[in-house]
């Protein structure tokens, strides 16, 4: 009967033992709900970050655009046809002023 009442107390494990475990499991899951936030901002850091450099490509690519512009504005063809588009002439030029394009183009169809 002795050695039987040993395997209960072998079996059986100590209630300081059982309370050491679940502090630690305790402990365990106070450290991992200690992390969700900082995984949740650095998450959203990301996110940010992503739509910065979106953001930072499409300036840069209209920053291109506008400074193909400005090369082409610098040309002195793009100044003439500019001037011509408003109506300037260069001097010792005749302006004529040509209205009913569109209707003699339908007269001269249907002629």
């Amino acid at each position: 009967m002795a050695a039987r009442g040993r395997r209960r107390t072998a079996r059986r494990r100590s209630r300081s033992a059982l309370a050491l475990r679940w502090i630690g499991v305790l402990v365990l899951v106070v450290i991992a709900v200690g992390y969700v936030q900082p995984l949740r901002a650095y998450r959203d850091a990301q996110d940010d970050v992503a739509a910065r450099q979106a953001q930072v490509d499409r300036i840069a690519r209209d920053n291109a655009a506008l400074e193909e512009r400005l090369a082409e504005a610098e040309t002195e063809g793009f100044v003439e046809r500019e001037a011509r588009r408003l109506g300037l002439v260069k001097p010792g030029e005749r302006l004529f002023i040509v209205t009913d394009v569109d209707e003699w183009n339908q007269a001269r169809r249907r002629g």
